[in-house]
């Protein structure tokens, strides 16, 4: 797939966003559901030598046997690919009827072909594809994708902003992120769909849309993040195409699927309970963001409030940072899991209907 739409369709994204079909939905009423199952597909993490336990089970570490002439059987045990990214299959039960999404695509253009291939997933099953924004490390994989699947006409639903030509300016120099084509796309068959409010997806999957901003301590992306405004660079602390996945189990609560969470985790796990009248978490899924100078400030605040809401599974990927991962594990030690690529976390409601 190459860029062809020579960042008009960005451009008029951040300069006169297109408004958006439909009513908007809000508050929502989110389905209860079975049972949800989260692979993690891409993330910066594979560890063959993790064991699984109750709720979440390990890919086994001879996924991944590939030709290596070195060895006396001719095979290598080459396990998942790890890279800076994240993407995540999501699928949903609600009795005997299931539905399977595709959230993100990760960042190299093989990467999340090569782990689905060798983990035995089949994609031909994918109902859609959502992306949490636009870049670059989150959308890159849909080459190997449409290599799986072949031109099939498979949904994909984005926020109008996810085409923006964004900057990156560290130490100084400017860096161009790759930026979507919408037209690339539309060749390999995807149906992009641009949804700005909260959308009700396959199974009862919500996405929450532009998540509102309400803590005192998640300011976004500092001054080195710049947009493309259609006249020039700008700051781009919000990175305003930011969204997540929203999934309510029966009788426990929400199970929530950030990307990088640029919005602010507990910004989107308030605005997550605020559309859908839910007022307990159950798992928390996905990229923080609090990496960096920039954001370790946070993570005191962040941590105190997510110990407060007490979920029952926090697993902090990609962009979480070290430091942040420590503090989170001494500080919910019960409920935080290492992520690894491969992994699914399984999520099912009470049996018997007893919550």
């Amino acid at each position: 797939m190459c860029d062809d739409h020579g960042h008009s369709a960005a451009e008029a994204a951040w300069s006169a966003p297109r408004i958006a079909e439909g009513p908007a939905v809000d508050p929502v009423a989110l389905p209860e559901v079975d049972e949800v199952r989260v692979t993690t597909m891409v993330d910066n993490t594979f560890d063959a030598l993790l064991v699984s336990a109750e709720g979440f089970t390990r890919a086994s570490i001879g996924a991944g046997r590939t030709a290596a002439r070195q060895f006396a059987g001719g095979e290598a045990l080459a396990g998942l690919r790890a890279e800076h990214g994240f993407s995540a299959l999501v699928t949903v039960q609600s009795g005997n009827a299931s539905s399977t999404l595709l959230f993100d695509t990760g960042a190299s253009p093989d990467g999340l072909a090569v782990n689905a291939e060798r983990l035995g997933i089949d994609v031909g099953d994918l109902q859609g594809v959502v992306l949490s924004h636009g870049h670059f490390d989150h959308v890159g994989g849909f080459d190997g994708l449409a290599r799986l699947r072949g031109r099939s006409g498979l949904p994909l639903t984005v926020h109008p902003a996810v085409w923006t030509r964004r900057l990156a300016l560290p130490a100084g120099q400017g860096l161009e992120m790759p930026t979507l084509s919408r037209a690339a796309l539309a060749r390999e068959g995807f149906e992009v769909i641009e949804r700005r409010q909260p959308s009700l997806l396959a199974g009862g999957i919500l996405i929450t849309g532009e998540v509102d901003r309400v803590t005192e301590f998640e300011h976004g992306m500092p001054q080195a993040h710049q947009a493309w405004d259609g006249n020039g660079w700008r700051h781009d602390p919000a990175v305003v195409d930011d969204q997540a996945l929203v999934i309510n189990v029966r009788g426990r609560g929400l199970v929530i699927i950030t990307g990088c969470g640029h919005a602010g985790v507990v910004n989107i796990i308030r605005h997550a309970m605020r559309l859908t009248g839910v007022s307990k978490l159950l798992a928390l899924i996905g990229g923080f963001h609090l990496s960096g100078p920039a954001f370790e400030p946070v993570i005191g605040p962040t941590v105190a409030a997510l110990t407060e809401l007490a979920p029952q599974l926090i697993v902090p990927g990609h962009c979480t940072g070290w430091r942040a991962q420590h503090t989170l594990s001494a500080a919910l030690p019960d409920a935080w899991v290492q992520t690894s690529v491969g992994t699914t976390y399984t999520l099912s409601a009470p049996q018997g209907g007893d919550a």
